[in-house]
């Protein structure tokens, strides 16, 4: 079975930085895409930051120059370095992976962390 395990939220001031992580493990082919959404109380979930499986990456507006998504595919894991944090960061943070169980070409599916609470207090 496959599971996403997240790491490294928790409370910081603001102007603090974070690190997310978050490992795939379980019998899988590949993973393609990579990413994390956030969602804040009584917010719509937003579209944090993406990473493709050759490490092309993509940001939401309200944080790019800030947040840094990244790849290790011999771990299987994808990090948010998360820097000059604000308030409007706080949020239950999800990472995801589109992950091929069985040999090429196979169906894609689109597996889900358990979330981590990131608090950012001024």
């Amino acid at each position: 079975q496959v599971q996403l395990v997240e790491s490294g939220g928790g409370l910081v001031q603001a102007g603090g930085s974070l690190r997310l992580s978050c490992e795939v493990s379980g019998r899988i082919f590949s993973i393609n895409a990579m990413g994390w959404y956030r969602q804040a109380p009584g917010e719509e979930r937003e579209l944090v930051a993406t990473i493709s499986s050759g490490g092309r990456p993509n940001y939401a507006d309200s944080v790019k120059g800030r947040f840094t998504i990244s790849r290790d595919n011999a771990k299987n894991t994808v990090y948010l370095q998360m820097d000059s944090l604000i308030p409007e960061d706080t949020a239950v943070y999800y990472c995801y992976g589109r992950v091929v169980l069985v040999g090429p070409a196979g169906p894609e599916f689109r597996y889900w962390g358990q979330g981590t609470q990131v608090t950012v207090s001024s």
